[in-house]
């Protein structure tokens, strides 16, 4: 029977999102494919150095129920495959569990992420990423390592942290608070706060997380997520009242009203926060793995 991804959390992650592969890249913008891929052979015996996906992967390995993998990782990336023997060396020394791949040769990776099955999509590629979302698959640009990560720090358990609007909810209220300013956005929520809010690009993914955490006793959940948003009162009624009519649970939410994100998701221990502005994203990519949700195409 052919291998079955319909009971997995599937995560396709590109080359560059894996491994530190930042040098390599500008090879590829400056000189051009044919320099890149001559460096590449060249330096096939070269392990990689960890990216800034490489701790919430690893992590993902431990996702186990019944001695069953509960996740699978899937190399999705716009090298050749004549380039890629780099990358499945360092994958193979670093002992990852990923032996699936999809490389496409500079051609776009869209087309293969719904065949695929893939939950989340993560790449430094904005134009693959931007191409995922408007495909309606959870997807984001990821950021920069940060330097307080310890790529070989064991993980007992995974932590992941979203921001609530156009990102787990829609950009529906993000819209009025933008165009019309806090009040109004204060007095949208308030006389909507029964109404629960569209879903965003992630709703389905933190779905998936909740149902994969269900599977573990109390006590014993190797995932643990959290909601950390700009909202504060009177706006947190209708994202709580929101996640409850989604039968979907958070451990941990944190309405900061304009507070500072980057230590809250320090303390956190996230091993990769999503967020749709780069605000935000930014300084939090400085203490924690950080990925940018892009608005679709169009509703910019």
């Amino acid at each position: 029977m052919p291998y079955s991804l319909d009971d997995k959390l599937v995560v396709g992650i590109s080359s560059r999102a894996l491994f530190d592969l930042e040098a390599e890249n500008m090879i590829f913008e400056e000189q051009g494919v044919e320099a890149y891929t001559r460096y590449q052979i060249e330096h096939e015996n070269d392990i990689l150095q960890p990216g800034t996906a490489f701790p919430l992967v690893k992590a993902l390995h431990n996702l186990k129920a019944n001695g069953n993998d509960m996740t699978e990782i899937i190399i999705m990336s716009r090298n050749s495959p004549e380039t890629c023997l780099r990358i499945f060396k360092s994958i193979e020394y670093y002992g990852l569990n990923i032996s699936r791949a999809a490389l496409v040769s500079g051609a776009a990776i869209t087309p293969y992420l719904e065949p695929l099955k893939v939950d989340l999509f993560l790449s430094p590629q904005e134009e693959d990423i931007q191409d995922a979302i408007n495909a309606n698959i959870a997807a984001a640009i990821i950021c920069r390592q940060p330097e307080e990560i310890d790529p070989d720090k064991e993980i007992s358990q995974i932590r992941i942290a979203f921001d609530g609007d156009a990102v787990i909810f829609s950009d529906e209220a993000e819209k009025i608070y933008q165009a019309e300013g806090l009040e109004a956005f204060a007095i949208h929520e308030r006389e909507l706060a029964g109404t629960p809010l569209q879903a965003g690009p992630f709703a389905k993914l933190l779905k998936t997380i909740s149902t994969l955490q269900m599977a573990f006793p109390a006590g014993k959940v190797p995932i643990r997520t959290a909601l950390v948003t700009a909202r504060n009162t009177p706006a947190h009624e209708r994202a709580i009242r929101t996640l409850r009519a989604w039968n979907v649970h958070v451990d941990e939410a944190f309405f900061l009203g304009g507070v500072e994100k980057t230590q809250i998701l320090r303390a956190f221990g996230a091993h990769i926060f999503f967020d749709d502005q780069e605000i935000h994203t930014e300084p939090a990519s400085k203490v924690v793995p950080a990925a940018r949700v892009p608005y679709k195409d169009d509703l910019k």
